[in-house]
């Protein structure tokens, strides 16, 4: 593998004990089976795609399934596991962790364990937690904390709370997009981006519907309702490109997106490895400059994740 390989923003850890309490509570990612994990499955997986490192985090449904003493215990075993992956794979893994919304001072505690303790990379956040969307005053102090810390935050979506699944689409085909579309109009409609401007947020998928909707939804993203605005506030968001690497996706995301803010990402294991293959290859056939290939790839990634930029494997 090459020395200078991919920074991976959207790729998922599973560990056997969260997957055993998902299962033991029926739940799904989305309708997706909980896939299994391994360390060395997800190293195969970046070789095969000169993937040099991979940001890892914890998917759909995450910890809180409306317990918080439960959800608090779970977001510190699965930081613990996916530190200790880490520690073992420094230069292969990095981690964005996972704390337990909508229970605000469990997940401030966790937010400083997980950071001053364990060394994450960031944190993900769903989209919603229980119906509470990002951007919601209930999580401003929240995202004051994340602020001050300059912290990288990785959106993730959820479910749509309380809405039941079309019959026969299961969530994540739309209904995924329109929770991080939801949750991106929110944020910079808040004003929660423009108090807590050093926060670095990277959306899932592209953006869910963002780009292609942008000058749509722009007005209400502004915090004064103001068109332009609405479309400056949409451009301080990052995207990764996990099942968006299409001839279709991309025009849209290029024409909205600052250059630097887009980032490479495949989705595994909740995208096997046939999908992360077909995207992928859609998304090397696509027509860029070097330079903006190279930024997709992992500069954009090395800015924000300065340990990156050194590491060798």
């Amino acid at each position: 593998m090459a020395t200078l390989g991919r920074i991976d923003t959207h790729q998922h850890i599973v560990p056997a004990s969260y997957a055993a309490w998902l299962k033991r509570t029926g739940m799904e990612a989305g309708g997706l089976p909980i896939p299994g994990w391994s360390a060395d499955s997800a190293i195969a997986i970046l070789d095969k795609y000169r993937i040099q490192t991979a940001i890892l985090s914890v998917s759909t449904p995450g910890v809180h399934l409306g317990d918080d003493a439960e959800a608090r215990e779970k977001a510190r075993e699965v930081n613990e596991f996916a530190a200790d992956v880490v520690g073992k794979h420094p230069a292969r893994f990095g981690f964005f962790a996972t704390l337990c919304l909508p229970d605000l001072k469990g997940s401030l505690e966790e937010l400083t364990y997980a950071l001053d303790k364990l060394h994450a990379d960031g944190v993900v956040l769903l989209a919603n937690s229980r119906g509470i969307y990002l951007g919601d005053k209930r999580f401003d102090t929240l995202f004051d904390e994340l602020n001050r810390r300059k912290a990288v935050v990785f959106v993730h979506p959820s479910y749509l709370f309380g809405v039941e699944p079309l019959q026969g689409m299961p969530p994540f085909v739309a209904d995924f997009l329109l929770d991080t579309t939801r949750a991106a109009v929110r944020l910079a409609g808040s004003g929660t981006l423009d108090r807590c401007p050093d926060i670095k947020v990277i959306l899932s998928h592209a953006g869910g519907f963002v780009p292609y909707a942008a000058h749509r939804i722009a007005g209400a993203a502004s915090p004064k309702r103001d068109f332009a605005e609405g479309i400056a506030q949409l451009q301080k968001f990052y995207f990764d490109i996990a099942l968006s690497g299409s001839p279709t996706a991309l025009p849209s995301l290029f024409a909205l997106a600052k250059p630097d803010h887009v980032l490479y990402g495949s989705d595994w294991p909740y995208a096997a490895d046939p999908i992360v293959g077909a995207f992928t290859g859609m998304y090397e056939k696509y027509s860029i400059s070097d330079a903006q290939r190279t930024s997709i790839d992992r500069g954009t990634a090395e800015a924000l994740f300065p340990r990156l930029g050194g590491a060798k494997v």
